[in-house]
């Protein structure tokens, strides 16, 4: 019988949780009225752009555990269907308003290279699962939506590392560089680890055979 690990089991019991929260919290931008932090310049440059990339990443964030409920899938196929489709408009809509503010990120090149290096594999991963679900190979699908997911759960990790770095007071031009490629590069690197485990798990008792 196949068996999950302890860390992979925690990850998926505490990831919607995270999911929730992150996503209702960054729903706020979209409420008239809301204050802008005034020290982010791509925030005050491309205002719109971060209010449509703050709401259709949320709701990305959000719809994405969804799809993952075996029940759900098997029991109603539709509503996994339709689901997976709002999951995969929303990162279309949410990688393309992130571009202008990608530009104007702070702390420079390093920080702007590691939001587009994402944006890029965000985009890519999902029009793989979306391009294998067309041709009904739904197995690479599911692996191909794991590492879009495990991207889009950058907006998790990016917090984490955020609200570390200010713990430890190091200073935000310092850290943010490394955050902009440390908040998505390990959770996809995870996401490999867990495929690749997954894999030797179903092979395993035909190698023993």
């Amino acid at each position: 019988m196949k068996t999950r690990h302890p860390l992979a089991t925690l990850a998926w019991g505490l990831l919607p949780l995270s999911a929730l929260a992150v996503g209702l919290f960054s729903l706020r931008y979209a409420l008239p009225g809301m204050p802008f932090p005034l020290d982010l310049p791509s925030l005050q440059l491309s205002r719109q752009a971060f209010i449509v990339h703050a709401v259709s990443a949320s709701l990305a964030l959000m719809l994405g555990p969804l799809q993952f409920v075996a029940w759900l899938r098997s029991r109603f196929p539709a509503v996994h269907r339709w689901t997976g489709r709002g999951y995969a408009l929303a990162i279309a809509v949410a990688w393309l308003s992130s571009l202008p503010m990608a530009v104007h990120t702070m702390t420079g090149t390093v920080a702007a290279t590691g939001f587009f290096a994402l944006g890029l594999a965000w985009v890519v991963t999902t029009g793989m699962g979306v391009a294998c679900a067309l041709q009904r190979r739904f197995a690479e699908h599911r692996r191909w939506m794991i590492r879009s997911y495990a991207l889009t759960a950058a907006a998790i990790t990016l917090r984490i590392y955020l609200g570390a770095s200010m713990a430890a007071g190091i200073d935000e031009q310092l850290s943010y560089p490394f955050i902009a490629w440390l908040c998505w590069v390990p959770n996809l690197l995870g996401a490999e680890w867990y495929l690749r485990r997954s894999l030797h798990q179903r092979l395993s008792p035909l190698s023993v055979a």
